[in-house]
């Protein structure tokens, strides 16, 4: 038998083509794999190549970095009046908080930063801890300093909370809140109780059949003239328990899914197993479930993040109500005013939401590794 065309040796495999691999080969796949698809992407990069150097233009290379008023954005062909948001930004953060006691809100600021970041490093080994310290010690820190009237700071009332201040409180306060409710409701909807199912399931339907809008009016109109002449409620306090419970309410249902995605054999084996029904509902049960719904708990988050734009209908100036409201300053009044302003809040409540959505996607990575 003739060997001449048989090798003695193992060859090393050919890498693959350059059209599937690389860039070239994303392209391809991913925006050139068909001819609808290369039509819908050539128009999207043409629109891309149009929009982007004026965005640029506008935002940086014709615009007014400085200045002590709207005359200077006044000129002809001036681009974004960044120098507007420049000379309000302290109010666009504290809202009518005394400048003195910005020290106060900035720590506050520095213990929430300081409590999410270790929160999103996947190898910090003291998370239980720090949960346990945003949970039970941050919010005691953050009322005592914010409102003060004690351990020698002046009292600030709430009338006074403003700009990103006060949008970050309605919604840390509703996302903490809505979790735990949202828990409860979803179990007393599924429970063999009637009462409690009932009840769960008329709380549930109420709060989704009415729009924030109105929720935050009730409270902050109507309530009032049910209460006992001489009793009152802080207006922003009534605004977050309305913004709770209304978000509570979606969260419920959330949750409900992924209740009801979990197989029925997990509940039949934890009874194997002599769990009661708490062991098995926290322990086998809810893990799975949480893990499931995992993007819908963090679309609810971003929606209620938001909607706290909605509080300026009942008189908290929120980050966007307190940049609309500096919008009626004749000393700042040009054509650029407005869209520069408008675009700061953009890009703040971006930033805000696509971290959360960021970390989502990191932790769906994580767990579904885990469960693989």
């Amino acid at each position: 038998m003739n060997n001449a065309f048989l090798k003695s040796t193992r060859e090393a495999p050919l890498p693959p083509p350059v059209s599937t691999s690389g860039v070239v080969g994303w392209l391809r796949m991913n925006l050139f794999s068909s001819i609808g698809n290369s039509l819908v992407s050539g128009a999207l990069l043409l629109f891309l190549v149009w929009l982007i150097p004026q965005l640029i233009d506008w935002a940086f290379v014709r615009a007014i970095w400085s200045g002590e008023s709207g005359a200077v954005c006044r000129v002809d062909g001036a681009g974004a009046c960044w120098a507007f948001v420049n000379a309000k930004f302290d109010q666009f953060i504290y809202g009518r908080y005394p400048e003195a006691e910005h020290w106060r809100v900035n720590v506050i600021f520095l213990l929430l930063a300081g409590g999410l970041m270790p929160l999103a490093l996947p190898t910090f080994r003291y998370k239980n801890h720090v949960v346990l310290f945003m949970l039970t010690v941050f919010p005691f820190a953050a009322f005592v300093m914010l409102l003060g009237g004690t351990l020698g700071m002046p009292q600030v009332e709430t009338n006074k909370w403003g700009g990103l201040l006060v949008t970050l409180v309605v919604a840390i306060t509703g996302i903490v809140a809505s979790l735990p409710l949202g828990v409860l409701l979803a179990l007393g909807r599924r429970s063999d109780l009637p009462v409690l199912r009932i009840f769960s399931v008329l709380f549930i339907e109420f709060w989704r059949g009415i729009p924030l809008i109105t929720v935050l009016f009730m409270a902050s109109v109507m309530l009032p003239l049910f209460l006992p002449d001489g009793v009152t409620v802080d207006k922003l306090l009534r605004a977050l328990i309305g913004v709770a419970l209304f978000s509570s309410a979606y969260m419920a249902e959330v949750i409900r899914g992924g209740l009801q995605a979990v197989p029925q054999g997990q509940y039949e084996a934890a009874r194997a197993l002599g769990l009661s029904y708490w062991q098995t509902i926290f322990q086998v049960v809810m893990p799975q479930a949480l893990r499931i719904v995992i993007p819908g708990i963090v679309n609810t988050f971003i929606g209620l993040f938001k909607d706290t734009t909605l509080v300026m209908i009942v008189g908290l100036f929120d980050l966007l109500g307190v940049v609309q409201s500096n919008f009626t300053d004749p000393n700042w009044a040009s054509p650029q005013t407005a869209m520069s302003g408008y675009v700061f809040v953009a890009l703040i409540f971006w930033v805000f939401c696509f971290s959360m959505s960021r970390y989502s996607v990191s932790v769906e990575k994580r767990v579904s590794f885990n469960q693989r």
